[in-house]
């Protein structure tokens, strides 16, 4: 996402790890996975909820880096794992675009692909997620974030 974005979802710690168990819970009805792998950096935090709900003690991560705290730019593979993806639960906590997702499909094309949140544009890439958001809001996860003042939508909308 190149362009201003000028929705925002501003996502908490209380509120990422409620939204992550309610997916583990939806995750618990489906197949017995033998490993999670979290997409990081993003996937890290709810991969460990989720491995935690399932009781699923085998963590590993994709390493790849397309964002920085603005914006979306080229995917690059910084770490891969072994195998096919069979019996693996890959956790991230966005699907947007679905650069990122088709590149770990390509590396796992037998995974069970979950996130907890996704965009129109990539929640078809994604076995299952829990909530989505327009295309066009820029989600603010915890890590990214501290607490400020936060101007009035009012307010916002009046400005050019």
């Amino acid at each position: 996402m190149n362009e201003r974005q000028d929705k925002y979802f501003n996502v908490s710690w209380d509120q990422l790890h409620r939204d992550t168990r309610a997916l583990a819970w939806r995750l618990s009805e489906r197949a017995r996975w033998q490993r999670v792998v979290a997409i990081a950096r993003g996937g890290l935090v709810p991969a460990a909820i989720v491995a935690r709900e399932l009781n699923i003690r085998l963590i590993d991560t994709v390493c790849i880096a397309s964002y920085d705290h603005m914006s979306q730019g080229e995917v690059t593979i910084l770490k891969q794992v072994v195998g096919d993806g069979a019996d693996t639960l890959l956790v991230d906590d966005l699907v947007d675009t679905g650069r990122t997702a088709r590149a770990v499909r390509e590396m796992l094309p037998e995974a069970y692909f979950a996130t907890v949140y996704a965009k129109p544009e990539g929640a078809p890439l994604v076995d299952t997620f829990l909530t989505e958001v327009s295309q066009d809001t820029w989600i603010h996860f915890p890590w990214d974030t501290e607490l400020h003042y936060a101007q009035p939508v009012a307010e916002r909308l009046d400005t050019p």
